[in-house]
């Protein structure tokens, strides 16, 4: 599976230089072609997107030692927007218009992604987004490379309600566009199934948030109201 992934990526970098050397004539006349690496070294996210820059380098790397992609070798472009949303248009618009870079590998939360999707719009670049997403978007100039809610979220409420009987619902998650949607949609989603309001609890933390204690209690006495249900209903019959 890891091998698959990682062909995939190959294909992937393969099929935009295609792309560019036909649509991009002046970027074919360069000695090497760029790929852009839009990920956050510092700040809140670094500790995720970190590795991403590392794994495309990587990748880059191996393809580089078998003779790169049509003739040329591949020359990473990195930059760090460092965790700043807004950061990130900017940098996705120096990467196609000063580096002129073929594709970018980049953004990790939903927010940043919507921040540069103007920008490969209105450049026509491509932007390759490595993970899940909340849906509801689709664009010509974006490669969701991830599992949408219907993909990933609700057959996991599918399953936690079939095979573990689960009745009481924790709809947590950071503050921002990808836990506020899918949790909007997985509320809906619970409530056509016949949860009660009262049995789905939402929380939302922001970036950076350290402080578990008072949700942590808020969970457990939703979880103790389940056991109480449950210990009496089992009295009752």
């Amino acid at each position: 599976m890891k091998k698959l992934s990682k062909n995939l990526k190959l294909l992937s970098i393969a099929a935009v230089v295609s792309f560019f050397s036909v649509t991009a004539p002046d970027a074919s006349a360069e000695d090497t072609i760029k790929v852009g690496v839009l990920h956050s070294l510092s700040g809140t996210m670094a500790i995720s997107e970190t590795t991403l820059k590392d794994t495309m380098l990587m990748l880059i790397e191996e393809q580089n030692k078998k003779g790169g992609l049509l003739g040329k070798k591949l020359e990473p472009v990195v930059v760090d927007p460092a965790s700043n949303w807004p950061l990130f248009a900017e940098k996705a618009r120096e990467l196609l218009t000063k580096d002129k870079v073929a594709a970018i590998f980049g953004c990790w939360t939903s927010v940043s992604r919507k921040s540069v999707l103007p920008v490969v719009e209105e450049l026509n670049g491509l932007l390759f987004y490595p993970v899940q997403y909340e849906g509801e978007e689709s664009s010509k100039n974006v490669f969701y490379t991830g599992a949408a809610p219907n993909q990933q979220a609700i057959p996991a409420v599918d399953y936690l309600m079939s095979d573990f009987g689960a009745e009481r619902w924790v709809l947590a998650g950071t503050d921002y566009v990808y836990p506020r949607t899918t949790n909007k949609i997985l509320e809906a989603y619970l409530k056509a199934k016949g949860v009660d309001e009262k049995d789905i609890m939402i929380n939302y933390t922001p970036f950076g948030h350290s402080d578990w204690q008072s949700i942590v209690s808020d969970i457990k006495k939703l979880a103790l109201c389940e056991i109480q249900w449950v210990i009496k209903f089992q009295l009752s019959t």
